[in-house]
């Protein structure tokens, strides 16, 4: 069973930045490509971006693309999503997420995943 930990979430102003970082146990993290998904009042869980267990293939939603990178230290188990040039649109409970193999099919897909994290709040103010 794998945990994982968000943390780094918070609130700022637009334009400004924030960095999460998730932090696994419970499991060789090599074993697992991460994700970080994004949640909304009164919306749907979605996909922001996507790396595989070398980081060879990295993933980002178009409406994130050029402002939020995903990084990760297989040493430290944990995984980043640098945000920047953040939005008020960009507000939503955080949720980073943990899929089992080294494959890098369909990681924008939340059925992907076997395991999520308790999710952090990021408040972007205007």
């Amino acid at each position: 069973q794998v945990q994982l930990v968000e943390s780094g979430g918070g609130m700022v102003q637009a334009g400004g930045s924030l960095r999460l970082s998730c932090t696994a146990s419970g499991g060789t993290f090599t074993n697992y490509a991460m994700g970080w998904f994004r949640q909304a009042p009164g919306k749907e869980r979605e996909f922001v971006a996507a790396i595989s267990w070398r980081s060879l293939n990295i993933y980002y939603a178009d409406s994130v693309k050029g402002r939020f990178t995903i990084s990760r230290d297989n040493a430290k188990n944990t995984v980043y999503l640098q945000m920047s040039s953040l939005k008020p649109e960009d507000t939503a409970v955080y949720y980073c997420a943990a899929a089992f193999g080294r494959n890098s099919f369909n990681l924008q897909s939340n059925g992907k995943y076997d395991y999520w994290g308790q999710g952090t709040q990021v408040t972007v103010s205007s």
